[in-house]
């Protein structure tokens, strides 16, 4: 069982309790223990095999251990299947379709019978829905926006879900007899922050086994295709795996070939067609003679190019860029000095002050902000003023006493719908930096959320602005707001705009990172981590910064502490 089909039916034991109007405690920890779950670097299969104890991990108790272990050991959750006995099962994918809770999922059920997302678009066709209280004309709209981006979900994987699919896989066919290398290509390779499926490729000697080995991959539920170089198998989680098995000869021109978009492809080979070459999977051939394909680095400069990242290869404006001498020296990890956003167990994450520093002092890090939520995020425990200056004492205690590492007096500050911030401005120039973000009033119509956000950033103690559009891949879409305008305004006033790097939220999306560093206004990269191993979710940002071209320079945590506070200064 992977992390994320435990932290599923984590979530639908969540959704359907929910649903039942069971204690809210309880629903909470079902949903924190999918968080943990579907977040964590290592498989919980894994870490059940080692003997370790799963009580340790953050919001997980003893009785949830145990029910990881059930399902680990059996791919059931007994607890579950009694549940559902009571409550349909369909009901919980009700709840991912933005603009329904439990109590309109109830209402829906209770009062028309709708059980099911195919229940409810036959409901709304009939415009049955109307005649209920509270679900007037915006939220019928709403809920149709929700039904397409529930479908189009279904279709395509999370990124971090996909990593989770590929490393098992690619462990089991490195067993493969006369295995020379192996890569996943596709939007994998790019980066995207969904995938639809996974391109495999792989050079193997003659007389391989990796074929036959690909086929009998325990996952596997169904062949779809096998040859002698190509096969197609669909998983039991539903994902599509392509494998191509290529000499090493081809492999740097299969690997561009199956990596980059189709317009990538067309307007490299449009570059390889004009000096009299014929570019495919297999190669770069004049004539009948193949010059170049073992590398991707040769199959570039056959084409009369650099290398260009994969993360770049999209068709926009990289091979004109890369014919002009002028790609970005794209961002890294290694760049990284610091982490602007993460909470800790004073609102909703579980690891205290102490922990987290210590957990960013062992990735190197120079510094660390400690963003926890102000009182207006009540659901996440948020601080209000006496509680966030005893965290500000705290935080000078413990910068007394470590060597190597400062923590930065932060909080993750509501904007509320009039533009104000959700504590006095006698409170927040006791901190080093604010982080503002909107969590409520969502469906505010455009104009009146942009303004919203623009008095916030005329208060100069606001220096970033968190998660700007507020969504959730797949579950939530943006609010609406003129991005550009707010970047514009931004740039204006001296502060940040924030690149989240965790998996569910990516925001910003990869073009609005582009759009930040067309306008000039610095990014920081946080990882909004909950968790001392979720630091690790900010290489998820430097992904998507990568894809929007980012380099090191645009980047706020990419300086040192001095510069930092420079910086931040308005």
């Amino acid at each position: 069982m992977h992390n994320r089909e435990i932290a599923a039916l984590f979530d639908r034991m969540a959704d359907l309790l929910d649903i039942e109007q069971a204690n809210p405690f309880r629903v909470r920890a079902y949903r924190n223990a999918a968080r943990t779950v579907g977040g964590h670097a290592k498989p919980m299969s894994e870490l059940l095999a080692r003997g370790d104890d799963l009580s340790r991990l953050p919001g997980i108790g003893k009785d949830l251990a145990a029910k990881i272990a059930e399902i680990v050991e059996t791919g059931r959750l007994r607890a579950l299947e009694e549940l559902e006995q009571r409550v349909p099962a369909a009901l919980s994918e009700l709840m991912h379709i933005d603009g329904l809770g439990p109590k309109r999922v109830r209402s829906l059920y209770h009062a028309l019978g709708v059980r099911s997302p195919a229940d409810l678009s036959a409901a709304l066709e009939g415009d049955r829905i109307r005649s209920l209280p509270g679900f007037g004309a915006r939220t019928v709209e709403k809920l149709r926006h929700g039904i397409e981006m529930l479908a189009a979900s279904e279709k395509r994987t999370r990124l971090v879900d996909a990593e989770q699919i590929a490393a098992d896989l690619l462990e089991w066919m490195r067993g493969s007899r006369g295995l020379k290398s192996i890569e996943v290509a596709g939007s994998f390779r790019r980066r995207c922050e969904t995938v639809g499926d996974l391109d495999l490729l792989v050079s193997a000697a003659r007389g391989s086994d990796a074929m036959d080995r690909f086929v009998r991959y325990r996952e596997v539920d169904q062949v779809l295709a096998q040859g002698k170089t190509r096969a197609t198998v669909r998983l039991r989680s539903g994902m599509q795996i392509d494998l191509r098995v290529v000499p090493q000869a081809s492999h740097g021109a299969a690997l561009h070939y199956f990596t980059g978009s189709r317009e990538h492809n067309i307007a490299v080979r449009t570059l390889a067609v004009r000096k009299k070459l014929k570019l495919n999977e297999y190669g770069v051939f004049r004539g009948d003679t193949r010059i170049a394909g073992r590398t991707e680095a040769d199959v570039f400069a056959a084409a009369g190019l650099p290398f260009i990242a994969p993360e770049l290869r999209e068709n926009r404006g990289e091979v004109e860029a890369a014919l002009a001498g002028r790609l970005p020296r794209l961002i890294e990890l290694d760049d990284i000095r610091g982490d602007l956003h993460c909470h800790s167990s004073a609102s909703d994450g579980h690891p205290s002050i102490a922990q987290l520093a210590q957990a960013a002092l062992a990735l190197g890090y120079e510094y660390l902000a400690i963003t926890d939520h102000t009182r207006r995020a009540s659901v996440a425990h948020g601080l209000v003023r006496k509680r966030l200056e005893q965290q500000m004492r705290e935080i000078d205690r413990l910068n007394a006493k470590l060597d190597g590492i400062v923590i930065l007096k932060s909080a993750e500050v509501d904007i509320l719908e009039d533009g104000s911030l959700d504590l006095p401005d006698a409170v927040l120039r006791e901190l080093d930096f604010t982080v503002c973000a909107v969590h409520y009033g969502l469906g505010l119509p455009r104009e009146r959320q942009t303004e919203r956000i623009l008095r916030a950033m005329d208060n100069p103690l606001l220096n970033v602005l968190a998660h700007p559009t507020g969504r959730l891949i797949d579950v939530r879409r943006p609010y609406a707001i003129d991005l550009e305008r707010i970047m514009r305004a931004a740039r204006e006033r001296g502060c940040a705009i924030e690149l989240n790097a965790h998996p569910d939220r990516l925001d910003l999306n990869d073009v609005h990172c582009r759009l930040a560093k067309a306008i000039g206004v610095r990014v920081a990269i946080g990882s909004d981590a909950h968790a001392c191993d979720d630091l690790a979710l900010l290489r998820h940002g430097i992904d998507q910064a990568r894809r929007g071209w980012l380099e090191a320079k645009d980047v706020l945590n990419t300086r040192g502490l001095a510069t930092l506070r420079k910086l931040l200064r308005r």
